[in-house]
């Protein structure tokens, strides 16, 4: 049975948007308490509610089949904010008119503010936005004005002062929305809200730990990252080492000496109640052959799965003996799965593969940072006394370097006749400089990225130009997946000023792979720690492609991005001398000729190509 609405909270009612608890995470940013619900919910269960948030979504608010909002719900007396789909829906609902847009508005757009309501208080006339649509609001519900516009966009937002009803077609919870944490503030004013606060939060994970739990204990996968060190160390300080064993596998797919690494940091953080076991063989042989980035995901999800039931059976941890099984999974991991119930699929995350949703149905699995952003988990670890060094590690995904290494049968490629691609409309993808003289060629092969709310996989554009990032190369990050469509990200080649045949050699996981990777990934590893970059960047893939100059040799790819919730993230252009040092080095690896350095922000790309 659904929980009750905690009294005086901002409820965000969940239509799917990828952004619907960055939405929460940035009220919670401004002190109120805010939760999340699903857009059936009736209004009869938010009269308690201090303020409501419809979010975006994926659909169209006029196609059959589109989530709806109770009715009642505006009828409540309570303040109400919709972004992107929600602006759509309220004025759906109060009888104005949605159509799809003649332009489709995607990234940073100028807006200017038309009427100044409690909604736009103390902003400038004039400033940039987050748009992500191709619907508009073409008619504007009765008792509304026109708040702002873009150049596209008459009505990208709309607002009723006198009953606190507001509108925007933009994104004011990313952060590369100007004023976007001002407009939530403002919103959040007008709530008799609930104050909150990552450090009463702390409290609140222990009570939910206590409730959830009871008298049984818990079985952790501990990775040794970020998110799975925070969430054992709270199981072990809410209910005990001697209710607590934590297990990490080595899957083979770990950075270089990590195993040591994790051991040696949780040696000196006390923990006596956790074992190391290598099943590296196992991930390896269930992983020959397959080349599907969603099918490898999920044999990765269900081995470490295997591995657990057969390791906590020989120590003795069954469930009929009252375990269960906890998890460092956080929200972003569960958003892009489509973990909401009209959200579109990224990608399964290993923690949200079909065995582990059953035990999640069935109430044997804790997930005390389930509602939390990366940030969030850290200002957590440091408020519960992690060391510095250990809080602010890299995100490092669940899966390793198994979704860093990208696997595929055949080469895949736009054109096929011939080895390169010509940008056929420089004007159009607005590379206009007449000092731009690169080349282009598609990649032959696909990665994941996100556009909207929606998935794509597409291909990525190399650029052609040497170590050294212009400002020209970073414009056609931009304009080139807004103006085609067939691609979702831009690489420079930092290897070669100039294309070369791609000789594609197929390939699946497998143990020299990863080797190679390791070694690739440590340099870069070392070089950023060398120029001190390692705090500065917030996450660093290294990803290995199939195929490279010469007939049987590989690429890596370097991906170094800044973010604050990995909702959305931009590129890092790295310094000219810091390129070349990390190029230079990982191409004296033995099979590795080719470098590229991933220019593309999120979206349309995610920050992992797989």
């Amino acid at each position: 049975m659904e929980a009750p609405i905690h009294p005086k909270s901002i409820v965000i009612l969940d239509f799917g948007g990828q952004y619907a608890h960055l939405i929460a995470r940035r009220v919670r940013e401004c002190g109120a308490f805010s939760e999340i619900r699903p857009p059936s919910t009736v209004a009869e269960k938010l009269k308690g509610a201090a303020g409501i948030i419809l979010s975006g979504g994926p659909q169209s608010v006029y196609d059959d089949g589109s989530p709806l909002v109770d009715p009642d719900i505006l009828k409540l007396g309570i303040p109400v904010l919709g972004i992107c789909y929600g602006h759509h829906l309220l004025a759906h609902t109060l009888g104005g008119e949605v159509t799809s847009g003649k332009t489709k508005e995607y990234g940073r757009t100028s807006i200017t503010i038309k009427t100044k309501t409690n909604l736009f208080a103390g902003l400038p006339d004039c400033f940039t936005v987050w748009m992500s649509h191709g619907d508009e609001v073409t008619r504007l519900p009765s008792g509304f004005v026109a708040a702002a516009s873009s150049s596209d966009c008459v009505n990208a937002a709309m607002a009723n002062d006198a009953r606190k009803f507001f509108s925007i077609q933009f994104h004011a919870e990313v952060a590369h929305t100007e004023h976007g944490l001002k407009i939530l503030k403002n919103f959040v004013a007008l709530c008799p809200h609930e104050p909150w606060s990552v450090e009463s939060y702390a409290q609140r994970i222990g009570t939910e730990v206590k409730e959830t739990v009871g008298d049984r204990r818990v079985f952790m996968l501990v990775s040794g990252g970020v998110d799975s060190t925070v969430a054992f160390t709270v199981l072990n300080e809410v209910l005990g080492s001697h209710r607590v064993q934590g297990l990490l596998v080595d899957t083979g797919l770990m950075r270089k000496n990590e195993v040591r690494r994790i051991k040696d940091a949780f040696d000196l953080l006390g923990f006596e109640n956790f074992e190391t076991v290598d099943a590296s063989e196992e991930f390896f042989s269930n992983l020959a052959g397959v080349y599907d980035p969603e099918k490898k995901r999920r044999i990765i999800g269900d081995t470490f799965l295997n591995v657990q039931k057969r390791i906590s059976t020989e120590m003795g941890l069954k469930i009929e003996d009252g375990w269960m099984l906890g998890q460092g999974t956080i929200y972003p991991d569960t958003i892009e799965t489509g973990g909401t119930q009209h959200a579109d699929t990224i990608k399964t995350h290993h923690n949200r593969v079909e065995a582990v949703q059953t035990m999640i149905e069935m109430g044997l699995v804790i997930e005390p940072l389930k509602d939390l952003y990366k940030d969030e988990v850290r200002r957590l670890g440091e408020e519960i006394g992690l060391p510095h060094d250990l809080v602010w590690r890299h995100p490092f995904p669940g899966p390793g370097l198994g979704v860093r290494i990208l696997c595929a049968e055949k080469e895949d490629t736009i054109d096929t006749k011939t080895e390169r691609y010509k940008i056929q409309d420089p004007d159009k993808l607005e590379a206009r400089s007449s000092k731009l003289e690169a080349n282009f060629s598609v990649l032959p092969i696909r990665s994941v990225g996100v556009q909207g709310d929606n998935r794509t996989y597409r291909h990525a554009l190399a650029i052609f130009g040497g170590p050294r990032v212009t400002p020209e190369f970073l414009e056609l990050a931009t304009s080139v997946p807004n103006a085609d469509h067939r691609f979702n990200r831009v690489l420079l080649c930092t290897s070669h000023t100039a294309p070369v045949p791609f000789h594609f050699t197929p390939g699946f996981v497998t143990r020299e792979r990863a080797d190679l990777l390791r070694e690739a990934d440590d340099i870069v590893y070392d070089e950023m720690h060398r120029a001190g970059l390692y705090e500065k960047i917030w996450q660093f893939p290294v990803v290995l492609l199939p195929f490279g100059a010469a007939l049987g040799h590989q690429s890596i790819v370097l991906r170094p991005i800044e973010s604050q919730e990995a909702m959305t993230a931009n590129a890092v252009a790295l310094p000219d001398d810091v390129l070349k040092r990390m190029t230079d080095q990982i191409l004296k690896l033995p099979g590795i000729d080719m470098v590229f350095l991933d220019l593309t922000n999120k979206p349309p790309a995610t920050i992992e190509w797989e």
